[in-house]
């Protein structure tokens, strides 16, 4: 059996399908081989490269792009390290121009010390980007109404965070996730935040179409093994969603039947 085989089959994007639901990054490992190799162990198909700060030229050993075969995994620019909307969408279009692809994950960072975006600067270089022929997928809060202005400005997928970057603090607001992901008809990738595997499950439980991460893997003491456990909890989280959990209740509920039991014969 496939280990990316999810109960539900691939999902897609503009289009195009994937048949893992988890997005890997590229940044903070300790080498570019030790990072391939986590990359391949997490199953991840999609992998994100921050255009800002990787050198664009393939043939340069020591840069990232030389060691991602693009025939192996679809590379998705990102514009991390912008703050406003006009490096992003100069940084998109420099990624593109670069010979990558037309599919951008857009980050606007509002606040250098948090690093949450700033949703009306997203807004701005997502309608841009999208009217420049751009499949969005659009870095956000885990606000419903930016969500819902972002669906609207043609993003292709809207991705709200669980936590701040880096934080691995897991979902925080699971109610929001899970009401953004209700309402909207996009795809809804739940990114940066997620810690550890028991965190990728549980966002995986609200019914989100995937999950993406980077600092979870390569900042682990053994991120191939980490980003093993994530493969694994990602389809875990799925297939437990898919299966539709008990109802949670604050009292006892015998799990056997208390009708029709033995009786021991009394003196």
């Amino acid at each position: 059996m496939d280990i990316n085989c999810h109960p539900d089959g691939p999902f897609e994007i503009d289009g195009r399908a994937f048949g893992s639901r988890l997005i890997v990054g590229t940044g903070k490992y300790r080498s570019n081989p030790e990072m391939v190799s986590a990359i391949r162990a997490s199953g991840a198909e999609m992998v994100t490269v921050a255009v800002r700060r990787v050198d664009l030229d393939r043939s340069v050993e020591e840069g990232i792009l030389h060691h991602l075969d693009p025939a192996e995994f679809f590379l998705l620019p990102n514009t991390a390290g912008c703050y406003t909307a006009a490096d992003a969408v100069r940084y998109a279009r420099l990624g593109r121009a670069a010979g990558l692809n037309e599919w951008v994950k857009l980050e606007v960072i509002g606040d250098e010390r948090t690093l949450l975006p700033d949703t009306a600067a997203t807004l701005e270089a997502a309608r841009e980007l999208v009217a420049d022929g751009f499949t969005v997928m659009a870095y956000t809060n885990d606000d419903l109404i930016t969500a819902l202005r972002l669906e609207d400005a043609g993003c292709a997928a809207v991705m709200p965070l669980a936590s701040p970057i880096g934080s691995g603090l897991g979902v925080v607001n699971p109610y929001y996730i899970r009401e953004i992901k209700r309402r909207l008809a996009v795809p809804i990738i739940v990114d940066a935040g997620v810690g550890t595997a028991s965190d990728a499950c549980v966002t995986m439980e609200q019914g989100v179409d995937g999950v993406l991460m980077n600092t979870a893997l390569a900042a682990a003491e053994d991120p191939v093994g980490m980003a093993r456990a994530m493969r694994l909890a990602v389809l875990a989280g799925r297939e437990a969603y898919l299966a539709g959990r008990m109802p949670s209740r604050e009292i006892a509920v015998p799990s056997s039947p208390t009708t029709g039991m033995l009786e021991t014969e009394r003196d």
